[in-house]
């Protein structure tokens, strides 16, 4: 095979449709505009979420609450899973809660809340934790530290 040879697969290629050429081509006169209106006219359009002059949707749904931007999103797990998941003595670090799968991605950082019951002596490495979990961990014979 050579490369005049080539040639698109069977049905791939369409002619793309010309309008606006005579009453004989289906889109001619108008070409598919309709008549006269601001959007048979050439150049611009109407921007999005354009009514007319009515009151956009997006301006008249009232607006409620306040989103913070600066808010930061903490990553959490509970007691309970680092029992049920990590093996007696073990350090859980935040990569490790990723490749346990109980964290996605840490985000802004990990949090460890008090829910549930720990056994396990581990030496727990995250950003916080809640008093209850502090003190869950403690009393199982583990570490809470805060990198």
């Amino acid at each position: 095979m050579k490369l005049h040879e080539l040639s698109p697969a069977e049905g791939s290629k369409k002619s793309v449709k010309r309008i606006g050429r005579g009453p004989a081509s289906g889109q001619g006169k108008t070409a598919g505009k309709g008549h006269k209106g601001q959007k048979a006219r050439a150049g611009r359009g109407m921007r999005a979420g354009f009514e007319g002059g009515q009151m956009p949707l997006q301006r008249r749904i009232p607006k409620r609450g306040f989103n913070n931007i600066f808010a930061k999103e903490i990553a959490t797990v509970n007691v309970s899973a680092l029992d049920k998941t990590f093996e007696d003595g073990a350090t859980v670090d935040i990569q490790a809660l990723i490749d346990a799968g109980l964290v996605k991605k840490a985000l802004d950082g990990v949090k460890v809340l008090g829910n549930g019951e720990i056994s396990k002596k581990l030496t727990v490495q995250v950003n916080a934790y809640s008093e209850q979990a502090k003190q869950k961990i403690e009393a199982a014979g583990g570490k809470a530290e805060v990198i």
